[in-house]
């Protein structure tokens, strides 16, 4: 039965609400219809009355047959859910819901372009394990003998053994999302990816230049490379930024003034994507940094070099910000700045280690000459200063005992 209610706004106007209760839905909520109805001017008390109750008469009964309209596309919607999910259940692989979900990601571009990359490179193993098991009958057990079976997988040719701890858990991430999206479809009650164990792996000590061998390798650098080249190894040294972090730099990106150097972007490879660029790693790790003026002075040359090489090129050169770019002005390959590196320490018997070795250079010197551990997270970029601690234990270490046995010849001698 509808109800009537009558009201009067501030000029005087009166009109009326009708409301029309059609039950509770499944949370217990009541639904409620309702219209206002509006006398015309003039009419008499008896008509309005009149024609007021045939409007609630006629707006309950088109409100109940919308109503029972509604819930009978809900009943067939929920019919052809259910059918879906009993379908999935007894058809759909691993492999066919994770094409599925991966496409979805692609679409929405949700994740950054290198973790999508990094959820693809783990497509091969995953599907040669588990691809062809139903989701609905993918087992935490199933999960875990095949992540237990990476550790063994000979394929790391760093290591010569297993898969790290670390692809381990991206094998699991990737496994994990896309059984959480068979979750949201109803394939699966639970994610059967929970309390899985990995296999540690023996951690190889941080290759780190020593203070002599960083002034060596620069020393030479600075009298033998080329400008891209010395700019390069140069900004690794001073600022111990990361690989793709200096490759995605632009010369919008510097402060020419202040020597301050912004850090929005990376630049990275993947097999069968190419070049591509990318935001940094963490929210922390976009930052600024002060540059030396000595390397203000190197950028400012190596753009007046790539100033005359473009001009050179005429209609073949590529129009780029970047500070690191090939003959042709196309960004540099991720790769190459390690393969010179290489080629060029053997060449004048230095010692090589990895362009991260830079890194673990700075933050290393850094902590040893006092500066606290905030301030180096900061300057790496690092999201918490617990990472910083873990990775530079050793340095924060000697760092502690140079102090106390500063303190302890003071009170010896005192």
């Amino acid at each position: 039965m509808a109800t009537i209610s009558k009201r009067t706004s501030k000029k005087g106007e009166v009109s009326y609400l009708i409301r029309v209760s059609l039950g509770y839905n499944k949370n217990g909520q009541q639904i409620v219809k309702s219209m206002t109805y509006k006398p015309e001017s003039g009419m008499k008390p008896k008509t309005v009355e009149k024609e007021l109750n045939r409007q609630a008469v006629l707006f309950e009964e088109q409100a109940k047959q919308d109503h029972e309209k509604q819930l009978q596309r809900e009943a067939e919607q929920q019919e052809q859910s259910d059918n879906e999910i009993a379908y999935a259940k007894n058809y759909i692989t691993f492999k066919e819901l994770a094409d599925e979900w991966l496409s979805l990601q692609e679409v929405s571009k949700e994740l950054k372009p290198s973790s999508l990359l990094k959820m693809k490179s783990c497509k091969e193993r995953s599907y040669n394990a588990i691809g062809n098991i139903l989701v609905s009958k993918l087992s935490y057990r199933k999960i875990q003998v095949f992540i237990s079976s990476l550790a063994k997988d000979g394929m790391n040719q760093k290591t010569g053994g297993g898969l790290s701890e670390k692809t381990q858990k991206h094998y699991l991430t990737f496994i994990s999302d896309v059984m959480l999206y068979a979750k949201k479809c109803g394939y699966i009650d639970n994610n059967p990816c929970r309390d899985i164990t990995f296999t540690k792996s023996v951690k190889k000590e941080k290759e780190v230049y020593s203070l002599d061998e960083a002034k060596a390798l620069l020393a030479a650098i600075d009298e033998k490379a080329p400008l891209n080249y010395r700019l390069f190894f140069n900004l690794l040294a001073y600022s111990g930024m990361r690989r793709g972090e200096a490759l995605g730099l632009e010369y919008k990106d510097i402060n020419f003034e202040t020597s301050v150097l912004t850090i929005c972007r990376t630049s990275n490879y993947h097999q069968g994507y190419g070049v591509y660029t990318d935001t940094p790693k963490t929210k922390s790790s976009y930052r600024s940094l002060y540059i030396q003026h000595s390397i203000i002075e190197l950028i400012q040359r190596l753009r007046k070099e790539q100033q005359e090489q473009a001009k050179k090129c005429s209609d073949l050169w590529v129009e780029c910000d970047r500070l690191f770019i090939t003959w042709n002005g196309k960004p540099l390959h991720p790769s190459a700045p390690y393969k010179w590196l290489k080629r060029f320490c053997e060449n004048e018997k230095l010692t090589f280690k990895a362009l991260h070795s830079f890194r673990h250079f700075v933050a290393s010197q850094a902590l040893a000459s006092g500066v606290d551990v905030k301030s180096v997270s900061t300057m790496l970029g690092h999201s918490q200063t617990s990472t910083t601690l873990n990775i530079y234990a050793h340095a924060i270490q000697q760092a502690n005992e140079n102090a106390l046995n500063s303190v302890a010849k003071l009170l010896e001698t005192g």
